[in-house]
């Protein structure tokens, strides 16, 4: 019998729904044995949603999690000229704070996305010819709809996780481990991600989230001690509802 909730991605070669292990009924749908689901130490620590691709976002003690990634996630974007700007080039995007009102609508530092208000603050952020416009359909990504980080990884590189701007991180990991998870799978209760490779990191790792002072030191050692990654992008092969502290399964897969 399938689960009456099915959020998945499909492979683009096959066309097969990467999912498809999981179209079962029986124990198999979890990929992990028991005594693995049990012996895991690893926690759901941090989940963050960014409604405005290149702003700020804000963390949230649960989160609905589909093939869109976070619910709510990159739905409003800025631009110029009909071109996607981001905080690659105008940095000062990161010091807006994008949020989602009750109705589940974006805000700009508190205003609606689509008010003269948010609008005169990303044009002092961007430029005067800025625009902010909500695409149709899901989120608006640069590679795979979720990031997720490791405290290991944030803790070898000793600075603050949120120049990432990931949507996860997954606590309890040692080290650098998350650099052996590519094409492995992550199960959080009924949820399961697929970690599909490392993130390739750029300019906005170099700017402080509160002070949007930039430090280049910052990617430079990304480069140096990473090759220039960090983080894993990822796909939702099953969606649900993902919550702080929630444990974290590490599927491996040869």
């Amino acid at each position: 019998m399938l689960a009456s909730r099915c959020l998945c991605h499909f492979d683009r070669n096959s066309g097969e729904p990467l999912c498809q292990k999981y179209h079962t009924s029986d124990a198999s749908f979890y990929g992990l044995a028991a005594s693995q689901r049990q012996a895991s130490r690893m926690y759901i620590q941090e989940i963050w949603r960014y409604p405005v691709k290149s702003m700020a976002g804000e963390r949230l003690r649960k989160a609905m999690i589909g093939v869109g990634g976070i619910e709510g996630d990159r739905r409003v974007v800025v631009a110029r000229g009909g071109r996607l700007v981001t905080a690659r080039k105008d940095y000062k995007l990161l010091g807006l704070k994008g949020t989602l009102d009750p109705e589940q609508d974006p805000l700009i530092d508190g205003q609606a996305w689509n008010s003269p208000e948010a609008l005169a603050l990303v044009k002092g952020a961007a430029g005067p010819d800025a625009e902010i416009f909500r695409p149709d359909g899901s989120g608006f990504f640069d590679v795979l709809p979720l990031l997720v980080a490791t405290d290991g990884a944030i803790q070898h590189m000793r600075f603050d996780g949120r120049r990432l701007r990931p949507n996860i991180i997954v606590g309890g990991v040692n080290g650098l481990a998350e650099r052996q998870w590519p094409n492995h799978y992550l199960h959080i209760g009924d949820v399961v991600i697929h970690a599909a490779q490392l993130r390739g990191r750029c300019v906005m790792t170099t700017y402080d989230p509160d002070s949007l002072k930039q430090d280049a030191n910052i990617l430079r050692k990304i480069v140096k001690e990473l090759g220039g990654t960090m983080a894993l992008d990822c796909s939702v092969v099953r969606g649900g509802e993902i919550e702080e502290g929630a444990q974290v399964w590490l599927e491996e897969r040869r």
